[in-house]
């Protein structure tokens, strides 16, 4: 057991990947995990695991663009248990079709409807509990393309997770007077499903030389439990073998 005993985290995006691996992690360490995303099964999955471990956690189904949905699941916690103490805005999505020939007004819009007004959304609903208590930690997972922008990601998603990075700097220009701290999660390629929707999925070669979920989770506990006068503004985390560096990932053609 670690030192987050007590706290409640709520992470967007858990049944699956980093999500998931996060929400493990910060119940090994104590917290109350508070289960989010669109598939029920996979979140009664994640939080069966968490249990059968010794842990605590529950699911609230939600889609992370429906605002009024996102805000009345963050006032029941306020009700239940005073508010959130940890927030992991981690839901986020890509479309195969992404080059800036392929990609349509409705697809980027959709993206950035999730990867950044879903965050904002989640962000808006557990600030003002938050303030109150003048403490909170909220951990944004925005991507290696939210530095460095990609062809192999594309413009839609490049765009919303610079758009994260932003955002979280912002949130700590404004609410670190008030104890709350934000992290930009940027992590390189991870070794998710996720990585099956690209349009040239990598081999299985590669896949086991990239981070893992667990290696995310790792990280995400250690942001929460930094002392609360620490603020990790950052964390830019990629596999040693950095396909962005070694020039292997293609897509059209084009050696990337």
């Amino acid at each position: 057991m670690g030192t987050l005993a007590g706290k409640i985290a709520w992470i967007t995006g858990a049944g699956g990947g980093i999500g998931e691996a996060s929400a493990k992690a910060l119940a090994q360490s104590g917290a109350y995990v508070v289960l989010s995303g669109r598939r029920e099964d996979e979140l009664q999955r994640v939080m069966s695991e968490i249990e059968s471990a010794g842990g605590k956690a529950e699911t609230a189904q939600l889609d992370v663009v429906n605002a009024e949905a996102t805000q009345a699941i963050a006032d029941d916690l306020a009700a239940r248990f005073g508010g959130v103490d940890i927030f992991m805005a981690n839901a986020g999505i890509n479309i195969p079709n992404r080059s800036v020939g392929a990609v349509t007004a409705m697809d980027f819009a959709k993206v950035v409807d999730v990867n950044l007004n879903g965050v904002m959304n989640g962000v808006l609903a557990v600030l003002p509990h938050m303030r109150e208590k003048g403490a909170g930690t909220l951990i944004l997972t925005s991507s290696w393309a939210g530095r460095h922008p990609s062809r192999l990601t594309g413009p839609a998603y490049s765009a919303s997770k610079h758009a994260v990075v932003a955002l979280s700097h912002s949130i700590n220009q404004d609410e670190g007077v008030n104890g709350i701290r934000c992290t930009a999660l940027m992590p390189g390629e991870v070794a998710t499903p996720i990585m099956n929707s690209r349009p040239k999925p990598p081999s299985k070669e590669d896949m086991a030389k990239m981070l893992t979920a667990e290696d995310l989770g790792a990280m995400v506990r250690y942001i929460a439990e930094a002392p609360p006068h620490v603020c990790v503004n950052e964390v830019l985390i990629s596999p040693t073998w950095n396909r962005s560096f070694v020039g292997v990932a293609e897509m059209g053609g084009i050696k990337l």
